[in-house]
Order: structure tokens, then sequence, then C-alpha cells
């Protein structure tokens, strides 16, 4: 759930009245929310900064509240104020409208194809006659922020660039060029630099390092420019120094360009739903036109109202309580739904307005009545119908053997179920085109690339970590691993493996040969080849030549023990000889 720091007196200044901090915690378990920190911060105030504070340094009190991920309209102060005080209906909720500029001269941004190959989509819109103060400033920027980390998906769907209107001048274009043929001085930069230099710079910074990826790659970078070649931004990285926004700022133009058209739509709308409240006409926007390659245009932002149907009698079923139809749509015009009964006296119509995105289904629409009229005000009831619940099999057997095996004198390990390349292919001496292996496609780190195949480098690894310790050291893990199934749904299948290590100044082979001797006469298998198990020598690239066994059971190969090439001990960093097992426990259910 995303968190949002909003200034306590504020706050409360916007809501027009203070609260004790149990009074809004209260207030925002009601509406869905929780307050989850209360912390303290200085805060410098100058006259310069347009705030009506006094002047001087002073302790802010910051709220810190989590927000459902899906509440977009709620990860800023305008729109937080904005819902609680609709929900305890003190306003009602304000209607948005798009608007055309009064010179007739509408904004237009238009795109070539070139984008198709990068970020093909971008929607615009502008606010007319808006005043910024400090605290409206540093919200509409970390508004900006809060989407980019949440729908935008850290701007590899969505990115949002904003501008002073009054410092660049449209026609805007929306192109790709190679990056040696984009230059310009971006945001906070004293100086030019090309599209290449800019990438080479911001590595080393902590904010923009994390966004490179997304175009580095790429022939063609994307850029804005206005009819006068000014950039306005090279998105998803970084806006131009030229039409940054400022507190005098009055025209903002707003552009999001992206992958996903649907996203950016959403985003622009939740930009200028929440900051046109400041705007000389509030709560209106100004359209844009944008102009894609195939000649079509479209007017932005839609801020577009839909409505719903839903019977009361379905709410009613739903959350388990038995309100009127009036009263339930009451309780849904609280959560900005504005609601009416129709028809028969059944059906609720319910408006959606743009800010609501989150609204998809019917169920959301039921949620959101459950909200208003309050979880804990929902009688318990016993259910007609009862089950009981029952352990999986597999886990009840994986339960058992943890047992039997810490008895045995092995010490249970828990490891990650991610790992890199390098742990399940090159230091087993395999290649990893033979593991099977399910690849993340965009790993963060390289000791996370792939789900694992064996439970084996997860053991060994934590046996490096703790060669301190007396030896011998005996681990064992009954976890799942992962391979590739193309017959599975989802491509892949889980496979439930346990597998015990050994590691000591000698092999001891006898050792783990024994406690797979213990573990089949737990599991009521007996030795030999009818419906027994038995051993049989194998080779495998991770084993000691001649010193390796497969195992069957019941007619089929469940796993393989025995002594580990001296390479893969020394490729994990360990000295000593050590004996593995590992086997898939599926088969003995």
């Amino acid at each position: 759930m995303p968190t949002v720091s909003v200034n306590r007196d504020l706050l409360f200044r916007a809501l027009g009245r203070t609260y004790t901090d149990e009074e809004f915690d209260e207030l925002c378990f009601e509406f869905g929310l929780e307050l989850d920190e209360i912390t303290s911060e200085k805060e410098i105030i100058s006259k310069e900064q347009g705030d009506e504070r006094a002047e001087g340094a002073s302790d802010v009190i910051l709220y810190k509240i989590d927000v459902p991920a899906n509440r977009y309209d709620l990860l800023c102060l305008e729109g937080l104020v904005r819902g609680l005080q609709v929900f305890k209906e003190r306003i009602k909720a304000p209607r948005y409208k798009r608007i055309k500029p009064n010179n007739g001269q509408i904004q237009r941004l238009i795109i070539t194809e070139e984008t198709a190959q990068v970020r093909p989509y971008a929607v615009a819109a502008v606010l007319r006659n808006i005043k910024f103060s400090k605290a409206r400033y540093d919200s509409f920027i970390e508004l900006q922020e809060k989407l980019h980390q949440n729908i935008c998906r850290k701007r590899a769907l969505v990115a949002i660039g904003t501008h002073d209107l009054d410092t660049i001048s449209g026609p805007f274009t929306y192109t790709a060029r190679p990056p040696s043929d984009i230059k310009f001085k971006a945001l906070n930069q004293t100086k030019e630099h090309t599209a290449c230099e800019l990438m080479d710079l911001y590595k080393t910074d902590n904010h923009l390092k994390h966004f490179l990826h997304i175009i580095e790659n790429k022939p063609l970078y994307p850029v804005i420019y206005d009819s006068n070649g000014v950039v306005l931004s090279m998105p998803p990285i970084i806006n131009g120094d030229h039409s940054k926004i400022t507190l005098k700022t009055r025209n903002v133009f707003i552009e999001c360009t992206g992958t996903d058209l649907t996203k950016a739509k959403i985003v622009l709308d939740v930009i200028v739903t929440m900051f046109s409240e400041y705007c000389e006409k509030q709560f209106t926007a100004e359209a844009a036109e944008v102009i894609y390659p195939d000649g079509k245009s479209y007017i932005y932002p839609e801020l577009a109202y839909r409505k719903e149907m839903v019977k009361a009698d379905l709410i009613n079923k739903q959350i388990g309580i038995s309100e009127t139809p009036a009263s339930l749509a009451k309780l849904l015009t609280r959560m900005y739904l504005k609601s009416e009964v129709i028809g028969d006296g059944n059906q609720i119509e319910i408006e959606i307005p743009p800010t609501r995105a989150d609204i998809i289904h019917a169920c959301d629409i039921v949620e959101d009545a459950a909200i208003a009229y309050g979880y804990n005000n929902i009688q318990m009831t016993m259910p007609k119908t009862y089950t009981i619940a029952n352990q999986l099999p597999l886990n009840k057997l994986t339960e058992l053997l943890r047992y039997d095996l810490a008895a045995a004198g092995f010490t249970e390990a828990l490891t990650f179920a991610l790992c890199s390349q390098e742990d399940i292919a090159d230091k087993l001496g395999m290649d990893i085109s033979a593991t099977k292996a399910v690849h993340i496609a965009n790993p963060k780190t390289a000791e996370f690339q792939v789900a694992r195949t064996t439970l084996l480098p997860g053991l060994l690894k934590t046996i490096a970590a703790n060669r301190k310790m007396p030896l011998p050291l005996r681990l064992f893990e009954i976890s799942d691993i992962v391979l590739k199934d193309p017959s599975r749904d989802v491509g892949a299948r889980n496979h439930r493996h346990l597998c015990a290590v050994y590691y000591n100044k000698n092999p001891g082979f006898e050792i783990i040969h024994g406690l797979l001797d213990r573990i089949m006469q737990l599991l009521n298998v007996p030795f030999g080849e009818d419906k027994g198990y038995v051993i049989k020598a194998a080779e495998g690239s991770a084993f000691f030549p001649g010193r390796c066994a497969e195992v069957f059971a019941k007619g089929q190969s469940v796993g393989k023990l025995g002594v580990l090439h001296p390479d893969v001990i020394t490729k994990f960093e360990l000295t000593m000889p050590c004996s593995v097992l590992e086997i898939n426990v599926e088969p003995f259910l």
C-alpha cells in the first residue's frame, strides 16, 4: 500500500477542524485508510514561499497514511481532504469539466510515427490560471512521484511531464530521435548535454538511475519539442530546464507519455482533477488536442463520467446487511459515488466520476458500500453452511518429515526461492539451458535472476556463511523448486523437494545414505525393486566420479545422493568434503 505523508496542520486547516491523533486514526479507519505513523521534522518557512504561515523555523507534524493501491485520488493532500469531506457529508463531490480555451486556440501535441518503437502513446491537458503556494507546489510534485511509483510502474507504463506553458509555444511535437541528435539543458543542470551524456550522468543519480533501463538500449529516444525547437522533456527520464514550473507559474501544460494508453488517461485525469481546485475556474481543465501518426485526433483530458446499475438486494446480500435502497444510495454517495434509487425501487444508479478509476465491477461498488456502512457495524452471524479445513496431504507430509529429520541430528534451513543463474548452472557444472529454469524478466539484482531448480545451492551458501561453526554441519530443507512445464497454464510447476547436506573433514557418505534409509522407513517404503526403493550407480555433473547414486522408488527416479565434486565445493567457497541427498517427496503421497 502506498504511504502518503501530509502536514497535520495543513490537513486540519483544509478539513476545517482539528482532531486528536486518536480521533483522526478512527476517521481514517472509517474511511478505509490507516494512520500508519506520526512523525515530525524541521521546516524552514519564508515569505517568498507564498505560504500563509509565520516566517521562521518550526516543527512540522506529519501524518503518514496508508492508502489502498488503487485509490489514486487519495495520493495527495487535495484528494484526501476532498474524499474525507465528502465522506463526512460536509461538501458535495465537485463536478469536473473540460473547457475550451478562451482565445479558441487549443494546444496541440503532434505524435510522429517514430515513437511507435519506444513509447507510442501520449495525452495532454492544461491547467489554466492556477495559483501555487509552496505547500501546493510540493503536493503537486509529490503526487507525480506517487503516481510514477504506483500506476505508472516506475515510469515503465507512463511518464508525467509538467511545464510552464508561458515559457514555451505550441504546437508541440512528440517524436523519437537517435540519442546523439538530442541535446538540451536538463532540469537543474547548468549546461546542455546530449541524451548519451545525460544517460551517463544519471547512472550515479540515486533517483533517476532506476529509470534509465527503460530506454537506454533503444535505438531512438523519445523527446518532446515546442514549435521553436525547445525540448520540453525526454520521457521517461527528465524534463527540460527551460519549461520548469515554479511558484510563479500560472499556466501548466501537462503531458503523459507511455506504453499503456488507458493508464496514461487515468494519470492525466487524476492530476487535473486534484489540482484544478486551485485554478481560477475551479475544477476545470483546459482541453488539449493530441494528433496521432494516422491523422486521427483526440481531445484530452477525457474527464468522463459513466453510470452503473446495481441492485440493492445484491449489495445487502454480499455485505450481510439489510439496508433500504435509499440508505445504500446515501452510503455510496458518501464514498464519492453519486447514487440514486430508480426504477422499481430496488435498482441503484451510480455515477462513477473520473477520479474513481478503481471502480471496475459491481464488487468494487459493494466494497465501498461496506466501507461506508462500517465493517464493525456488520452483525456477526453463523454461516448457513460450514466446512472444516484440512491440511493438504503434501504439507502434512512435509511437516512430519521436518520433525524426524531434526531428530536425526540435522538442522533446518530456509533459503531464498530465487537465486542466480550461476548458482544452479555454472557452479554445479551444468548449462543453464538444461535446467528448465524459470527466468525473471527484469531482475533487480544478480542474486535473484531465476527460480531455483534445486535446493542444493541455497544450503551450500548457508554452510559457506557458517564456516566458523563447529564441524560437522548437518543441514536440511524441505521446500518447493520450480521447473518449466508447458502443460501447465502458467508454464511452470512447483515440486516439493527434500535436500540434506553433511559437511565435515570426511565426506560422510554413509551418514547421508543412512538418512535416506531412515526417510524411506518413515515413508513406509521397503528396500527392494518391487514397490520399494533402490539406489543405482549414476553420474552427475555436481558429483565426484564414482561417488553418485540415483534413487528409484515405486518404479521411478526420485533424486540423487553422493559426494560433491571438489570443483563444486570450491565454487561455493567451501574447503571440506560434502555429501548431499536431494529427492522429490511428491511421489510418496
